[in-house]
């Protein structure tokens, strides 16, 4: 059995999570990074993270999809982020959202200021950064890369291939999920990147073609990878595992 990482998985949405860990556990995974999205999923992350230490590990995030939602508390929600990084092994999910749903909420000149300010948090606290940057990889980027940031992940990554070898120069990793099964855009993301610059990640529970996800999942994340890579999946998943502990400073299994 391979010894997984599921760095990005939104636990606090799970229905029944003592059954979801459990089934991890068996699946091989030894860890899995419990993103926040915004104030309330942040707590609850910390909490997770408190009932299961040594397995599931915190970030803290504010999910620009949710900017419009949290306008009247954003300098709190900040702030709580802030004062909680030492529980944190990362910041996240943080970044940029132009699909018309998220913009029809949020200007893009509001999320670049909200994202800046967590992106120097990021910096002075010396913490990766988990980046959701869909439909935005270009300003993601030159953002992160402006800001100084040294350690990052841009998750789940479907843009193009000039951005993404940017990307990958600065030294910033990409991840894998399920739809490195089936949808060409992230398949490509996967093949181009090296190893030492890929993590597997489930972004449970979202749903992969009528199935809800959830951190066992991982393991597919791994055999698409695996596949669209051309390389054995015990070479992928010993790669992909290391990369993670060092990008987040965990204690290895």
């Amino acid at each position: 059995m391979h010894q997984l990482i599921d760095s990005h998985a939104h636990l606090e949405e799970l229905e029944n999570l003592d059954s979801a860990i459990d089934r991890a556990k068996q699946n091989g995974v030894v860890a899995i990074v419990a993103v926040g999205s915004d104030y309330e999923s942040n707590n609850r992350v910390l909490e997770i993270a408190g009932k299961y230490r040594g397995f599931v590990y915190p970030a803290l995030g504010l999910h620009p999809g949710i900017l419009n939602k949290a306008a009247s508390s954003l300098e709190r929600q900040i702030q709580f982020i802030e004062d909680h990084l030492d529980q944190a092994v990362a910041i996240g999910e943080v970044g940029l959202d132009y699909h018309k749903r998220a913009l029809s909420g949020t200007s893009k000149d509001h999320q670049h200021q909200v994202f800046r300010t967590l992106l120097a948090l990021g910096q002075q606290h010396r913490k990766p950064v988990i980046i959701h940057s869909r439909y935005a990889w270009r300003d993601s980027f030159a953002l992160t890369k402006g800001a100084g940031v040294e350690l990052a992940v841009f998750h789940w990554y479907t843009g193009p291939s000039n951005v993404l070898k940017e990307i990958l120069d600065a030294g910033y990793f990409v991840s894998a999920t399920l739809a490195a099964e089936y949808h060409a855009e992230h398949r490509r993301a996967v093949k181009e990147a090296p190893l030492d610059r890929l993590l597997l990640e489930t972004d449970c529970p979202v749903v992969y073609q009528g199935h809800r996800s959830e951190p066992a999942d991982v393991t597919r994340s791994l055999q698409a990878a695996a596949h669209v890579k051309g390389l054995p999946a015990d070479v992928v998943a010993e790669k992909t595992t290391q990369n993670a502990l060092l990008l987040f400073g965990i204690a290895g299994p």
